[in-house]
């Protein structure tokens, strides 16, 4: 007995000893060397752009050889470092370079999703999955602000309740200004909802695939649809990106849409998590979108507004426009038919 509680005993000081070392993790030269030189490979491999993917990989390379990370020995700080370095050479804003304390398993190919994160860390309750107000405004204008484009897995059905509540309104204004991004499918969910008929969004290549899929808006959606003929006037900032702006962008090539602020991030690359080490992922850009309309994207120049407008002023001047649209066709809806 006493063997085993002796055994016992070692056993959780072993464990609380590990437990202190993630805490205290110091990143060595050879861990830097490790992840650079697995970043540089997958990316040169990997990235949506060829020859810009062979142009960040000798970037970091370099980089690494002059010991230029040399006093980023706590891991959070290196990612963070690497992270700018690889957005500075590329100006794609969708690079991170994450750390994580517990080990990261080996990929399996029979995992689809291995390195996803999980929904609620950044579209959870926590943040009412995005739904930071729904509401209707003087005047009868319907608003909707929406801080991230959550799975429609999570919140298809707080979609559906804003979308229904809104759907009475004579114009609209969704506030994407302070909206990161999220899953591509709520972006498709919720062009729907603003479309009578669906409708083909942005393509999206995949380089390693060479493959290209076309995405169109669904057919059927649950609740009440705003529709396809009501004003919709869109607010964004620099700070809205990725799915947020595709969003914005294929709407505004339709003409669906009027957007408002100023020029968005300009983040038009998906991205896959790939494993560089023990401790370290990449969010790795490998796919572009293309609009059917455009034949381009977004990627570094943002989506640029129909009205062009100080973010903070944003809403007032949306509102503006809104009631004038409104007002307009009160006006002529008593004009008498012939």
């Amino acid at each position: 007995m006493k063997r085993i509680l002796l055994t016992v005993a070692l056993a959780f000081a072993s464990c609380c000893a590990s437990a202190a070392d993630l805490d205290t993790a110091v990143v060595t030269a050879g861990t830097q060397h490790e992840v650079i030189e697995q970043a540089a490979k997958v990316i040169q491999d990997r990235y949506v752009d060829s020859a810009m993917g062979r142009k960040i990989a000798q970037a970091i390379r370099r980089q690494a050889s002059t010991d230029a990370f040399a006093h980023d020995h706590d891991p959070e700080t290196f990612a963070q470092a690497l992270t700018a370095e690889l957005r500075r050479v590329s100006d794609d804003g969708h690079f991170r370079i994450n750390y994580s304390a517990q080990l990261i398993p080996l990929p399996d190919a029979n995992a689809s999703a291995q390195y996803e994160e999980d929904d609620d860390s950044w579209a959870g309750p926590a943040i009412n999955h995005g739904f930071e107000s729904v509401r209707r405004l003087d005047g009868d204008i319907g608003y909707l602000d929406l801080r991230v484009f959550a799975p429609p897995r999570i919140a298809a059905d707080m979609l559906q309740s804003a979308m229904t509540l809104l759907a009475q309104s004579k114009a609209l204004i969704i506030d994407l200004r302070n909206n990161g991004g999220g899953d591509s499918s709520m972006d498709l969910l919720m062009a729907a909802y603003l479309l009578d008929q669906p409708a083909e969004m942005s393509a999206i290549y995949d380089r390693p695939s060479n493959r290209l899929t076309r995405t169109m808006s669904p057919v059927w959606v649950p609740g009440r649809r705003f529709g396809g003929s009501k004003p919709v006037y869109v607010l964004i900032s620099h700070k809205t990106f990725s799915a947020a702006e595709a969003f914005a962008y294929d709407l505004q090539a339709m003409k669906r849409i009027t957007v408002v602020g100023e020029a968005s991030g300009g983040g038009a690359h998906p991205y896959e998590r790939r494993r560089l080490s023990d401790h370290f992922l990449i969010k790795l850009p490998e796919m572009r979108s293309i609009n059917p309309i455009t034949g381009t994207d977004w990627q570094g120049a943002g989506v640029k507004p129909d009205v062009p407008t100080a973010p903070e002023l944003a809403l007032d001047k949306a509102l503006e426009l809104a009631r004038a649209a409104v007002a307009q066709q009160a006006g002529s809806d008593k004009k008498p038919k012939h």
